[in-house]
Parts: C-alpha cells; structure tokens; sequence
C-alpha cells in the first residue's frame, strides 16, 4: 500500500469556502424553500435557525475536530480511537453515505443544466408549459446526456486535487452565488404581491406549527449543513492546526443560513405574487424549483434574465456540494486503499455513472422497477438522508461523547490559544441532545415512509 501525500486548505478562508460550498446546495436552493412553504413559513425557519445554532453547530464543530485531530477521512479517523466493530461500522457509515448520494444528486444538477441550456437558448416559455419536466425526466437519453456532464464536471475539478481544484473553485464560485442570491432575492421580494410571501416566510405564526415542522427542520438541518456525511471529516482532515475550529465553523454555520434564508427570499415570495398565496402552489414540494419557478419566471418581464441567473446560481451550488461529497469518497478510497488520487478518482466515477445511471433513468425506461414501492433517486434519497445520516450522526455522538472523550475535542478547538466559547452547549448537545435528536428524525422518517405517519 503506496503513501500518498496529503493535501490541505491554504488556511481558514479556503476551509470556510470550501465547507461553506459543501454545505451551500441544492439543499439550501432547491430544498430548504419547498420545505420551509409546506410547513409553516416562519414558524420553520425559526425552528430550523434554533436547531442550526445547537444541534448543527455541534456536529461541525465535532465532526471537523475528529478530522483535523487524526489527518483521515472517515474510516481512518473513526480506526484511529479503536479497533472494535462498533467504532468501524460508524467510520464505514460516514464513508458509504457519500458514494451513495453523489450519483443521485448528480442526476438533479444534470436537470438544473439542461434548464440553464433551455433559459441560454431563450426558451423560458418552453420549460413553463405544463409537462415539459415530466416529459424530460422521462426521456431517459436526455436525461443521461445531462447527468453524465454534471459528473464530468465534478470529476475535472476532484483530479485536479484540493488546493488547486477545491479550493481554487470554492474561492470562484461563492462570490458569484451570493451576487446571484442578493440580486434575485431583490428582484423578487419587490414583485407585486410579494410582500405577502415575505411576510409568511420571516414571521412565525404558531398557527402553522406541528410536529412535523420540527420533525422536517431538523431533517433539512442535516442535508443544508453537510452533517453526517463524512464531508466536515474529511474537510477537517484538510485543516492546518493554526486555524480556528471555532470561529472557521461558525463562519460556515451563518454563510450557510444566510444562503437558505435568501433561496427562501428568492421562491416563496416569487410563488405568493404568482399564485396569490395559493396553498396549493406552497406545497409543492420538490416540484417548485423545475415546475412552479419557471411558470413564475414566464409571468415576469425579465423572466429570461432572471431564469439565466437563477438556474446558474443552482449550478454553482449543486457544484459546490458535488465536489464535497465526491472528495470525502475519493479520500476515503486513498486513505484506506492507498491509491493515487488518480485512481480513486476515477474509480468513483465508475460508480457514480453506474448508480446515477440507475436514478436517471429511474423516470424512464426503467420506471416500472421501484424498492418499497420508490423510485430509484427516491429509494437513494429515503435511504442516505432519513436512515444512514441519522445513524452516522449517532455514531459520531457516541464516537466524541464515550470513546475519544469531550475533553479531547476541547483540546483540538482550543490549540494555539484558539477559544471555545460555546464549549457548554457543546458539552450538553454531544452528550444528550444530539443523539437524542437523530433518533427522533430516523424514527418519524422511517414511520413515513411506511405510512405509519403523514408528513
């Protein structure tokens, strides 16, 4: 087994950047706003802010730590506090829920590249017609085509490696995606009728409160933050121990949230000034981005211009989290194979074709094959975000909380005289909350899934 040489962040803007870019994705801009219309507006968002300064800022900060303090990815970090089954199976989790989300996600930025092609030609119009989604995802070359050059994409920028691949990216991209977010969320927070939309999504009204609200955020938390995924380990195994554990993933923790909020500011009260707060149009789940959006973009004068820019902010996102979720896999493959970055590179993408294949042409061809009655991407999605992650952030409760010890991570948040000032609410999340938390999101999740409960 060949050592290989590994690589790093340039310092704390290039980490911050790059695990703000992991975070910042489609979970923010494509499912965070359907999520936040269908359960109650503000009453989510301000769930969802709560649980994102707690039980988010936890999992950062102890996932990025086990990261930084072993050098690995993963599988080797997990090793490094023991070699019982128990500790594997949670290094192993971290690791395999990556490669299973990766091909299925690469599938929804291919869907975002063909809309962006459609709004560059000039054909707005065209992808508002009622159909035009169902027609394309159903059509399994065109969707393919799609999905095979947002993997490309992605592929190009991992082999060219962290500093001068990740890095150089994150530093291009994220600019770009905040410009697009201010200006569209202004555009659409001045339509006529907007203000209502406003006003629904920023003003929690206990009315609109269930359980579900909390059940659905803190389910979003998961997906929007990159927790339980391997990503902030494997990010955390990239960090120089001068940089500030802390303040580097509070940076994160606010950039991603202030993106949610303006996805949120960019759709919901596009959708009230279209359908006139219609709850119909509200609830339309994963729909809203590629069937409501472009119906709102076709009833607007700059519709055109507003679907370039809006579906090329998609793209810099879907990206940005792409690369993450790739490199996890790919650093796990070196670290415990010993490959070339080359290699396991390319081996990845193997299997990214092969399992994305199956969830591209999910719609079409091979529509009549379900798992517990689902699509290929909605098993994938079902399995990864509402059962694995779950299990994986568990795993690295107990991982911080009984094995390696608080005190340690306190040792890693504080070198070189770095502070940590939230070190009891870290304290009090690792050792009850967290866990107690997944657990909660695993069970409702599962329940749902097989009708034992509505969500």
């Amino acid at each position: 087994m060949s050592e290989h040489k590994r690589g790093s962040f340039s310092g704390k803007i290039g980490f911050v950047l790059s695990a703000a870019g992991a975070s910042v994705g489609l979970g923010n801009i494509w499912r965070f706003p359907y999520l936040a219309a269908k359960y109650g507006g503000g009453i989510f968002l301000l769930i969802y802010i709560i649980l994102a300064m707690t039980f988010g800022y936890t999992m950062i900060v102890a996932e990025t730590s086990i990261g930084r303090m072993t050098g690995k990815s993963p599988v080797g970090a997990y090793k490094s506090f023991g070699d019982r089954p128990g500790i594997h199976f949670g290094g192993w989790i971290n690791a395999i829920i990556p490669i299973l989300i990766v091909p299925y996600y690469s599938v929804i930025g291919g869907w975002v590249i063909k809309y962006l092609a459609e709004y560059l030609l000039g054909q707005g119009h065209r992808v508002a017609e009622d159909g035009y989604f169902s027609a394309f995802i159903s059509n399994g070359l065109s969707s393919e085509l799609c999905f095979l050059v947002f993997t490309a994409m992605t592929l190009a920028i991992i082999f060219a490696g962290v500093e001068n691949g990740i890095e150089r990216v994150s530093r291009f991209m994220m600019p770009i995606l905040v410009v697009l977010s201010l200006v569209i969320s202004v555009y659409s927070v001045t339509r006529p009728g907007a203000l209502e939309g406003v006003k629904y999504f920023l003003v929690p009204n206990l009315k609109n409160f269930s359980w579900m609200t909390v059940v659905a955020a803190m389910g979003q938390m998961f997906y929007s933050l990159s927790i339980a995924m391997g990503i902030l380990i494997t990010f955390g195994s990239y960090m120089k121990k001068e940089v500030s554990i802390e303040d580097s993933t509070r940076n994160v923790e606010v950039f991603d949230t202030a993106i949610a909020i303006m996805a949120g500011l960019m759709i919901i009260p596009a959708v009230f000034a279209f359908s006139g707060g219609d709850p119909a149009a509200l609830k339309a789940g994963p729909a809203l981005m590629f069937i409501t959006i472009p119906k709102v973009f076709d009833s607007m004068g700059l519709g055109t211009i507003i679907g370039i820019a809006f579906f090329l902010l998609v793209l810099f996102a879907a990206l940005t989290s792409s690369i993450a979720l790739t490199e996890s896999a790919v650093s796990t493959l070196q670290d415990e194979l010993g490959w070339s970055r080359r290699k396991s590179t390319t081996i990845m993408g193997v299997s990214m074709v092969a399992l994305g294949s199956l969830s591209s042409l999910g719609y079409g061809p091979l529509a009549g094959v379900t798992i517990i009655g689902m699509q290929f991407l909605d098993f994938f999605d079902f399995l990864t975000n509402s059962v694995m992650m779950p299990i994986a952030a568990i795993a690295s409760c107990i991982l911080v909380s009984r094995v390696a010890g608080v005190d340690r991570i306190a040792q890693e948040v504080t070198l070189n005289g770095c502070s940590f000032r939230r070190e009891r609410v870290f304290n009090a999340m690792i050792r009850v909350l967290c866990p107690v938390f997944a657990a909660v999101i695993l069970i409702s999740s599962i329940a749902n899934a097989f009708g034992w409960i509505s969500m």
